[in-house]
């Protein structure tokens, strides 16, 4: 059965390990290649866009692709608006992995905002020492904001795109512990932290950490994600593939009759 899987999640990585071996299986997971080194998976793998959702609907056609599994990040709305629609044209049949958002918890202290241009403003005006932990590609949103000093965590550079003045960077990739957390929070004398709500663990304990030395966490909010069957985990989007061979495998017999 051929499958195509949209990654660049821990979801998506957790789905790989199960598929990897697979003899049912004819996986191929698909990056957007915003990160330029990618961890190595143990299925083929493709890199960069589509062309919209008229070259993914074409793609999974030649490709003879039978489901489709949408385990991008929440944030990443384009790719899914795409494959909803690809996947409605061709009536493949699309499971979308949904991550639950964070939840705030007592003592938090969030402040919620609807974008990176808005978390800018939430900043006020009062200089601070801001952790920027949402992302390389919406750090020029904080060009608005100069007064600040900012340390971003990113995998990558940059890039070429406008950044405030005082910026530095530090290299990382979750997961990461509330401890290590704490004590770089504290370290940097941070007075702020702006984050997405990405949800899962790999990335929760600055929020924790944020939590336990009281500071305040400006959170971007999630944008409308559209999305196929939602379902919650690696686990069950396997049982949605197997329930999938055997309706598979049941209308060939149909047909052969």
């Amino acid at each position: 059965m051929r499958i195509l899987i949209l990654g660049g999640t821990s979801e998506a990585s957790a789905l790989v390990r199960l598929l990897a071996g697979d003899a049912r299986f004819s996986p191929v997971i698909s990056l957007a290649g915003r990160t330029m080194r990618p961890k190595a998976q143990p299925l083929p793998m493709r890199l960069g866009g589509f062309g919209g959702s008229a070259g993914l609907e074409m793609w999974l056609r030649h490709q003879g692709v039978l489901a489709v599994i949408d385990a991008t990040h929440p944030y990443a709305v384009r790719i899914s608006a795409n494959a909803v629609a690809a996947c409605a044209c061709l009536g493949i049949p699309l499971l979308s992995i949904v991550r639950p958002p964070w939840v705030r918890q007592e003592k938090d202290r969030w402040i919620d905002v609807g974008s990176a241009a808005a978390a800018a403003r939430a900043l006020g005006d009062e200089r601070a020492r801001v952790f920027l932990s949402l992302g390389r590609l919406e750090l020029s949103a904080f060009t608005a904001a100069p007064q600040h000093d900012y340390l971003a965590r990113t995998i990558d550079p940059p890039g070429e795109q406008p950044l405030p003045p005082s910026i530095r960077f530090v290299r990382g990739r979750g997961p990461f512990d509330e401890s290590s957390e704490t004590a770089f929070l504290a370290r940097e004398r941070i007075d702020i932290v702006v984050s997405k709500n990405s949800g899962g663990a790999a990335t929760y304990a600055k929020v924790a950490a944020a939590r336990s030395i009281g500071l305040p966490v400006v959170m971007i909010a999630r944008p409308h994600k559209p999305a196929g069957i939602a379902l919650a985990g690696p686990d069950a989007a396997l049982r949605w593939l197997e329930e999938r061979l055997v309706h598979e495998g049941a209308s060939k017999a149909r047909r052969e009759v």
